[in-house]
């Protein structure tokens, strides 16, 4: 193999993600931590009070919620072919 080869395998070099994958992937990470943010909290200071907050709507349907989707958009972030329908 001479260095023309070389240089025409290092330019047909192709990332496995495309721009539009890390997009999602980066919106996926912030809705899971905007769903574990919410789900935080809601603890007492004293431990022989006991403080309803901990058991709300937004700990209890609104961040599971939002966690399962921040899931499925990281999984459909690393399916997503944005080349399927091209030829190349």
């Amino acid at each position: 193999m001479n260095t023309n080869e070389k240089e025409t395998e290092n330019k047909n070099f192709d990332f496995v993600f495309g721009k539009t994958n890390y997009i999602l992937m980066v919106a996926g990470i912030i809705i899971l931590v905007l769903g574990y943010i919410l789900l935080s909290g809601g603890g007492s200071d004293d431990p022989n009070t006991f403080n309803p907050a901990m058991f709300n709507a937004q700990r209890l349907y609104v961040s599971p919620i939002l966690i399962v989707v921040g899931f499925v958009v990281e999984i459909f972030a690393i399916m997503f072919n944005p080349n399927k329908g091209k030829d190349k």
